[in-house]
């Protein structure tokens, strides 16, 4: 698998570990400390993914996340990562346009998984289009299932599950095997999940 890896991180030691494993997989990856060199470097450059933190110093990366969409910039598929992240968080992050979330510390299996799959799912998006009817049924998913703080945690989990299988759906035309690899669960268990959440398949 080859491609280029955009990797946003203020701490260096995640960008070396990261850039090593990938580049050891032949992805050829670029780093930014900081979301102004990320700005930067996406201003120059098409990546084939973005692997954003989420909690940076000055600037974090919701916002540079926001100024992309806002920008027209988001044309490439952004996966977030956080050790600390929360619902509300991960939910307006799916809402501005994140394809996925990687939770610190990354899994070597996850990490590789999820980048192979997306990148081979958004390989034939053309550059210069946006993916305007993802963005759309996010928005219309996030206005219906919006998550309200002072839910139980089950049924904030439950809401954010439901928008982020709903987003997958959109953006593979409802291929369970690449919702499978997005979401890096096996397919007896997605069925059972999406089955759970009320979560349906469209019909082909």
């Amino acid at each position: 698998m080859s491609g280029r890896v955009l990797v946003v991180d203020d701490e260096m030691g995640i960008r070396e570990l990261l850039s090593e494993i990938l580049g050891d997989e032949g992805y050829e990856v670029i780093q930014a400390e900081n979301a102004d060199i990320a700005q930067a470097v996406r201003a120059s450059i098409q990546p084939d993914l973005v692997l954003l933190d989420i909690w940076m110093p000055n600037r974090d990366g919701i916002s540079l996340l926001k100024h992309w969409a806002d920008t027209a910039q988001l044309t490439m598929p952004v996966v977030m990562m956080s050790g600390h992240g929360t619902i509300d968080t991960a939910v307006e992050a799916t809402r501005i346009g994140a394809v996925g979330f990687l939770e610190k510390p990354i899994a070597l299996k996850k990490l590789l998984m999820t980048v192979e799959s997306v990148i081979k799912q958004h390989a034939n998006i053309p550059i210069a289009e946006p993916v305007a009817p993802v963005t759309q049924v996010v928005s219309t998913s996030d206005e219906r299932l919006a998550v309200h703080a002072n839910l139980p945690l089950r049924e904030a989990r439950d809401q954010f599950e439901r928008l982020y299988f709903e987003r997958l759906i959109a953006q593979t035309d409802g291929n369970i095997t690449h919702i499978a690899e997005l979401a890096a669960v096996e397919r007896t268990h997605l069925y059972r999940k999406l089955k759970q959440l009320g979560v349906k398949l469209p019909k082909k």
